[in-house]
């Protein structure tokens, strides 16, 4: 059989593909990003040999694993990996310490002419290294952060820069309090998990250098690790500036047009309305206190109105005249204490163009 696998940051920053064999329940707790989950034992199956292995040792789990995963069942689980492996044929098993489940699994591939290494350490290995990998990136790697209001456009123009890493991306959430997404958040595993793993792959393409998005330690409800969070603090900043205009209007398109559109892809008209409704009634409940008693009853309000007036005439602009509340109320005074407690950190300010001409030329 194939060694054992133990350079783990080459596994990872290459993107090996991953055959997960540990059961479902553990991968849904925490996988690593882009591993495929073709379990041995099933989530009932492994409860059973779990509490055989207290109640009667590792040798009788071992026998009743292999009682309840045989016959067809087995066969099925094999014909499965073996599926795997020929559409992968670099991939690499693991299961959880890289024992049992895994030399399991290469044994029945190899009986079936089909070699494929283990991961050494399985996914308790990977996860530590992974959490290892915040603080070498954050001691190892420059930094620049990339701050400014509101609906300035920062997501956008991180998108244009080959070295940016999207915090918001990886949280799937846009950081502010209207910027919950759809798809829902990873869970906080997952999401360091695959943060860490963007960086390997970045740094095994030769990158030691990386813009990110200005972000407190929370994105919704997933923390940054706090070592990388830290080094951002110290990193230079750069300010990206918009008109108010343009803030409201992309504001506008991000939180609500393009919000309707993916509900009218899995919804009917009502249906996306009220979800739009609510989604937007419910951000607004969040920074109530913020706001002011006064303040929120005419925001909600003015939104109500609009979402009626879209809804029934077409009429976006309505949207308009609760965003601007928010802008001018809530989210700009919150930046203009932010950024003068960071104001010595800036060294670049200006629009899109001239941020991004500036940003590529500090790269290079």
């Amino acid at each position: 059989m194939k060694p054992d696998i133990t350079d783990l940051a080459d596994l990872l920053g290459r993107a090996v593909p991953l055959l997960d064999v540990r059961a479902p329940v553990e991968f849904r707790a925490g996988a690593i990003p882009g591993a495929v989950n073709l379990p041995l034992m099933d989530d009932e199956e492994r409860r059973r040999v779990g509490l055989c292995y207290k109640q009667h040792g590792p040798q009788a789990a071992l026998a009743l694993g292999h009682r309840l995963v045989s016959g067809a069942l087995r066969e099925a689980r094999l014909a499965a990996w073996v599926g795997f492996v020929r559409a992968h044929p670099d991939a690499v098993v693991m299961c959880f310490r890289g024992g049992q489940r895994s030399g399991i699994a290469r044994q029945w591939l190899a009986e079936a002419g089909y070699s494929i290494p283990r991961v050494a350490g399985g996914y308790k290995a990977l996860r530590s290294f992974l959490l290892d990998t915040h603080e070498r990136v954050a001691a190892q790697c420059d930094f620049t952060v990339l701050g400014g209001l509101t609906g300035t456009g920062k997501t956008e123009l991180l998108a244009e820069v080959v070295q940016a890493i999207d915090l918001e991306a990886h949280a799937a959430h846009r950081g502010s309090s209207f910027g919950r997404r759809l798809c829902g958040q990873p869970g906080q595993v997952d999401f360091e998990n695959a943060l860490a793993a963007d960086f390997l792959r970045r740094r095994v393409q030769g990158l030691n250098h990386f813009v990110v998005e200005d972000e407190s330690r929370f994105i919704g409800q997933r923390n940054l690790p706090r070592a990388l969070h830290l080094r951002m603090q110290s990193a230079p900043l750069v300010w990206l500036e918009a008109s108010f205009e343009e803030r409201i209007a992309r504001i506008r398109k991000d939180y609500v047009l393009d919000t309707l559109a993916e509900l009218l892809d899995t919804h009917d008209a009502a249906m996306a309305w009220a979800q739009l409704s609510e989604m937007l009634g419910s951000s607004l409940a969040r920074i109530a206190r913020r706001l002011g008693g006064a303040r929120h009853a005419q925001a909600a309000r003015l939104m109500t109105h609009a979402l009626e007036q879209h809804r029934d005439q077409g009429d976006t602009q309505a949207h308009d005249a609760w965003i601007t509340l928010l802008l001018k109320h809530y989210y700009d005074p919150m930046y203009a204490s932010q950024r003068e407690a960071r104001d010595s950190r800036v060294v670049f300010r200006g629009p899109r163009a001239a941020v991004l001409a500036w940003l590529r030329a500090q790269m290079l």
